[in-house]
């Protein structure tokens, strides 16, 4: 635990820094003022992603990748430390003000930092131990450790295709190994990427200060049971976390813009190009791009061309290495997709094989292993695939799925009315809802793995049902506010009353209580489930990966490694495949890259 709180410390150093110099170099020479920290600390991450992707292109991310790393951390600092002084001493501003409205600043520090604290050394607790994925064992700890000693090899998906699928998180983890020090490989990243979520998840104890439910609440909500379902397993470098983690992120802060009437492009434009970074996480992620519309029109209307050519360049730049690297791992531009073939180079893993494994992700998503079955069509695996689902899942998927409609619904009644009141509003929500209804159906009519997507299926639900309670709420305040002034109640053509505004509060606290009850009884699950998985260890070193017995074997005079058993190898026994590869060197050692044998 204490190696994984002084690796957090460093990573949070060096991206809040890293985050805070890009953002401060984007901002329009000052024009918009980064109001969040978590916001260089997510910006920084990517970037350091990015960074570490394009530094694995030509020697391994090590030791010298994290010397230069400080290095520029410090540049930062020393360049920007005039707007970092005056950023800090607003926040110190806003700390007198907070401490003016009543109350000791002893008692408002407690309040304020001793549940982020507390989250910190929890969080920490969990990262040290736990239960690792079985694809990291798989493929997971060897792509890893791939980055850590060699950087990018031609070919390495011709030893295992998984080698090749090439996650952005994969670069993330090496980057912040530590494995140079000649100790352990630790894989931490997840662990800080939940961490940050659940500061985040805090803010939705304003509900309790506003005495008002908001969209992003229900978000919010969502995100805490997630958070609480992956405790035990964050542990792991799998990027199926990363990629959800971030999208809850992305799309949270959205929404949080929205409720805040932010009228200027830049931070919408951010957490579009937020959205690119996390299509090189998880390729399943591809439709959350689409959000960039949103910020691409007003800048279009406006005609704001250097910002267009801006924020255009930037996503290039967080795609292009992830883009680089598939090349160099397969050969393709997209693997295992194989509907862009763009190069023909000896490295080049066989497009049936590359087939293949795009087909089997699929048929494993419906519930199959069988590859034959990738043709069926979606009205014969789809009711199979939903009786297969945990009893949780099914309620999850089904409410989705309603939301889903729901949004339709939504979105034909505001185009035949063509409301005019708050239509920018309704607009922007009715666009959110879009984006992740759309995603959530890509995932499920391709390769519906619940863990591939379990994001957009919590989030169409409370982001949609997030839209229609507040929007209820309000409309019950109005016409609460119309009885008041004209001193008696209103009718419709029914001669019902409307909601007064009593009624309104009571369903508004409702609704909150509801929430608390959800949130108290997975917290009380939690802790039991916490404390019968304890075990007095790791209290200095993380929980190391998983080791499996190997036997070895040659191609071309170099060892490599296999299971004895099974398929999963761990990260010791390097480099190693699940059975012994069909491949050969392209040159006299492994930096020359592989081939498929039959070439």
């Amino acid at each position: 635990m204490l190696s994984v709180i002084l690796i957090w410390l460093y990573m949070i150093i060096t991206a809040f820094l890293l985050g805070y110099g890009i953002l401060t170099g984007l901002s329009l020479s000052g024009k918009y003022r980064v109001k969040r920290w978590d916001a260089c600390v997510f910006c920084g991450l990517a970037g350091a992603t990015v960074y570490a992707q394009f530094f694995s292109i030509f020697v391994p991310v090590g030791l010298l990748a994290n010397l230069i790393l400080v290095g520029i951390c410090a540049a930062v600092l020393f360049f920007c430390r005039k707007g970092l002084r005056k950023d800090l001493g607003r926040i110190g501003e806003k700390w007198r003000e907070l401490a003016a409205e009543g109350g000791s600043p002893l008692r408002k520090a407690v309040f304020l930092f001793l549940p982020v604290i507390l989250l910190f050394l929890l969080y920490a607790y969990g990262t040290s131990r736990g239960i690792l994925h079985y694809d990291t064992a798989l493929y997971h700890a060897q792509s890893i450790r791939w980055i850590e000693e060699y950087g990018v090899v031609l070919g390495l998906g011709n030893l295992h295709c998984r080698l090749a699928y090439n996650s952005a998180s994969f670069a993330l983890s090496a980057l912040y190994s530590m494995a140079f020090l000649g100790g352990q490989s630790y894989h931490c990243a997840a662990g800080l990427l939940a961490y940050i979520l659940a500061c985040v998840c805090l803010e939705a104890a304003g509900i309790f200060r506003r005495k008002k439910i908001r969209p992003s609440d229900f978000a919010r909500v969502a995100c805490i049971y997630y958070l609480l379902v992956i405790f035990d397993e964050m542990i792991s470098p799998a990027s199926d976390y990363f990629m959800v983690l971030t999208a809850f992120y992305l799309v949270i802060r959205w929404m949080d813009l929205m409720e805040e009437r932010e009228t200027e492009v830049f931070p919408y434009a951010m957490l579009c190009v937020l959205g690119v970074f996390l299509l090189t996480i998880k390729l399943s992620a591809a439709l959350i791009v689409l959000l960039v519309c949103a910020p691409a029109l007003k800048l279009l209307r406006e005609k704001r061309w250097k910002d267009i050519a801006v924020y255009t360049g930037l996503g290039l730049i967080t795609a292009a290495p992830y883009l680089i690297r598939n090349v160099l791992l397969s050969g393709w531009l997209v693997y295992p997709f194989t509907g862009i073939d763009l190069f023909s180079v000896d490295w080049k893993i066989p497009e049936g094989i590359a087939a293949y494994d795009a087909r089997e992700i699929q048929v494993w998503g419906r519930g199959y292993s069988d590859v034959t079955r990738f043709d069926m069509p979606v009205w014969e695996w789809l009711p199979s695939w939903f009786r297969g689902l945990g009893g949780t899942d099914r309620v999850f998927v089904a409410a989705a799925l309603l939301s889903a409609v729901i949004f339709l619904i939504r979105l034909f009644l505001w185009c035949v009315r063509k409301e005019k009141s708050g239509k920018g509003d309704k607009a922007g929500r009715l666009f959110l809802e879009g984006v992740v209804s759309l995603c959530f159906l890509f995932w499920l009519f391709t390769s519906p793995l619940i863990r591939y997507g379990c994001v957009y299926v919590y989030l169409v639900t409370a982001v949609v049902w997030g839209d229609v309670c507040t929007e209820f709420f309000a409309k019950s305040a109005e016409a609460a506010g119309s009885v008041g002034k004209s001193g008696r109640k209103k009718t419709n053509d029914t001669g019902i009353g409307r909601p007064e505004k009593g009624y309104r509060q009571r369903m508004e606290k409702a609704c909150m209580l509801m929430i608390g009850l959800f949130l108290l009884y997975k917290a009380a699950a939690f802790g039991r489930e916490t404390a019968a998985a304890y075990v007095d260890d790791y209290w200095l070193y993380q929980k190391d990966y998983d080791q499996y017995e190997t036997e070895s074997y040659e191609i071309d005079g170099i060892r490599f490694y296999c299971p004895v058993e099974g398929d999963r190898v761990g990260y010791e026994s390097f480099p190693s495949s699940p059975v012994k590869a069909q491949m050969k060197l392209r040159g006299a050692g492994i930096e020359d890259g592989f081939r498929y044998a039959g070439q």
